[in-house]
């Protein structure tokens, strides 16, 4: 499950958790706990490495979490191990830390895996109620998630359009087909389908984030419906790959729209990746051919448009 967090917001709790730190090593400090002082100084360190890798785009957007997650973890572990008197607070926060910052299930296998640690650690001395709260703790941050997650499947399954861009979700692409198919066949009318493939959809992703590729796909269905009429179907059939259905339309009308769609998209030029590219590819609706068949011709027109350009 994917768990994305704005880039904005993430960069005010690196900035709020380096701050935080700082603040932490200036208490030890002021106390005149010099032995427990390096801990709070180091992760300050840490958490400013975090701070630019998080800015300055890593190659993983985890990558800057999982440190800042690790920062927590050993903070809480430094504070319950020099106490003079151990808080509650230093077991759930990296609980909480763990649930903001990952996937649910992959925040859920770390609470689980990480439970048997905590009884080689002086809290392994602490009362039955902090068990008891530490379950509690976790359930209370896993349930909005779990319902959050549920939200959403119960969304798509009643919301035929995909959730990054206006078209179709696979499932929802398949039954239109399906019933396009079938008018075909009775009216012994044409079919034709375009299969468009954007090759810069991963790259965006990769160099400029979630947002430009948002902003592709964005770009590609407007001009898609700019350009198509109001029947015509769209859908998503892969993360870079989309059919266009043409009902009523021959070979001749598909070329039409094929070199009407190149020439549209050759005008736009997205700030992030300069003039969007499409490879187009024309299939068209045999005599008689099952649905079946059909959706397995478009499904491998797609990746064969998806291949490098030297195996094309």
């Amino acid at each position: 499950m994917q768990h994305h967090i704005s880039h904005r917001l993430m960069t005010l709790a690196f900035a709020a958790s380096t701050a935080l730190m700082g603040l932490y090593a200036g208490w030890h400090y002021a106390m005149g706990d010099y032995v427990a002082l390096f801990t709070p100084l180091f992760m300050m360190l840490v958490l400013l490495a975090a701070l630019l890798l998080h800015v300055y785009r890593s190659p993983s957007p985890y990558l800057p979490r999982l440190i800042l997650l690790l920062a927590t973890y050993l903070t809480m572990l430094a504070a319950i191990w020099h106490p003079p008197d151990i808080s509650l607070v230093w077991l759930g926060l990296p609980l909480a830390a763990t649930f903001l910052l990952l996937p649910l299930w992959a925040a859920l296998a770390i609470t689980v895996l990480l439970a048997p640690v905590w009884w080689l650690t002086p809290l392994a001395n602490a009362p039955a109620s902090w068990i008891m709260g530490f379950l509690v703790t976790a359930l209370l941050l896993a349930l909005p998630r779990l319902e959050h997650a549920r939200r959403q499947a119960l969304l798509r399954a009643t919301d035929p359009h995909d959730a990054e861009c206006d078209a179709f979700h696979i499932e929802a692409l398949h039954r239109r087909l399906r019933s396009e198919h079938q008018r075909a066949l009775v009216l012994n009318r044409h079919l034709a389908v375009l299969v468009i493939h954007l090759p810069q959809l991963d790259m965006a992703g990769e160099q400029f984030g979630h947002r430009a590729q948002t902003a592709l796909l964005a770009t590609l269905c407007d001009e898609v419906h700019h350009q198509c009429r109001g029947y015509d179907v769209l859908g998503r059939a892969a993360p870079a790959t989309f059919w266009l259905a043409l009902p009523h339309t021959s070979e001749s009308g598909a070329l039409l729209v094929q070199e009407r769609l190149m020439r549209g998209l050759s005008r736009r030029i997205p700030v992030e990746t300069g003039r969007l590219e499409a490879r187009i590819g024309i299939c068209l609706l045999g005599n008689e051919e099952s649905i079946d068949a059909f959706l397995q011709r478009l499904a491998h027109r797609g990746e064969t448009l998806s291949a490098p350009p030297e195996a094309l």
